[in-house]
């Protein structure tokens, strides 16, 4: 059966025609997908998931802010979010990628570079603020999204896009009672006991179609540089794969 990775690239040196990695690390893709879409599944999904069903136990009707929503884990926060009901509110810098992101189910989206996220984010929930938030920018827009959090809300940082310091939003904190977390992938795909779980929630969704992974290009293996250059563009809606003969 064809496998994908589970665990970190960066764990068993993956980027190859041949790799050699422990079992443990690879997960099946389900056959209806093709070689290309099975290798864009894993990543993404798995840790949009931990974050947002493991821990959060997001539901019907919560509201969830999604920054860097182009991201193939964004794009994977959206379809979880749809997937259970809950109203998913996109971010992006600019405009431009808008149009594409509704096209993938996203119910609202704000270019942050344009709109005031705090005004358009107490419009949208009625002022209630978001209960969930999912972030790998940090930076200086923790304090603008911890203005965005309901009261009780949990704000996941994941990443560090941003690569500014990061601010603790104090006062946000202490009077909404806000939970701000580090997280990553690791906490589920190297815990026996919720990886199953993990697998089995994508693999369905998966296998009914309430999932599909979005490809933004396919380049070469002999273009391996060029496709790391339209990582760093910051063009792409989506995964970047790369292919073997």
């Amino acid at each position: 059966m064809a496998t994908i990775p589970a665990f970190s690239m960066n764990d068993y040196a993956m980027l190859g025609e041949e790799v050699i990695a422990p079992v443990a690390a690879l997960g099946e893709y389900p056959a209806k997908l093709s070689p290309v879409e099975g290798a864009a599944v894993w990543m993404q999904y798995v840790t949009a998931y931990g974050a947002l069903i493991a821990i959060a136990h997001l539901a019907k009707g919560d509201f969830v802010v999604i920054p860097a929503a182009s991201s193939s884990v964004g794009i994977a926060a959206i379809e979880i979010a749809k997937a259970e009901g809950a109203v998913s509110i996109a971010t992006t810098r600019k405009s431009n990628k808008k149009a594409e992101l509704l096209s993938l189910g996203a119910d609202h989206i704000i270019a942050t570079e344009e709109e005031d996220m705090a005004a358009r984010v107490k419009r949208i929930t009625g002022g209630k603020g978001a209960r969930v938030i999912f972030d790998p920018v940090a930076g200086p827009l923790l304090e603008k999204l911890a203005e965005t959090a309901a009261p009780g809300g949990i704000v996941f940082q994941y990443g560090w896009l941003s690569m500014e310091p990061t601010p603790f939003p104090l006062f946000a904190a202490i009077t909404k009672g806000l939970s701000i977390r580090g997280y990553t992938l690791f906490e589920i795909t190297r815990n026996p006991e919720k990886l199953p779980a993990a697998k089995k929630y994508i693999y369905d969704r998966l296998a009914d179609g309430r999932f599909h992974p979005k490809v933004a290009r396919m380049f070469p293996f002999a273009k391996t540089v060029e496709a790391y250059k339209y990582l760093e563009s910051n063009a792409q809606v989506g995964k970047v794969v790369i292919t073997v003969p």
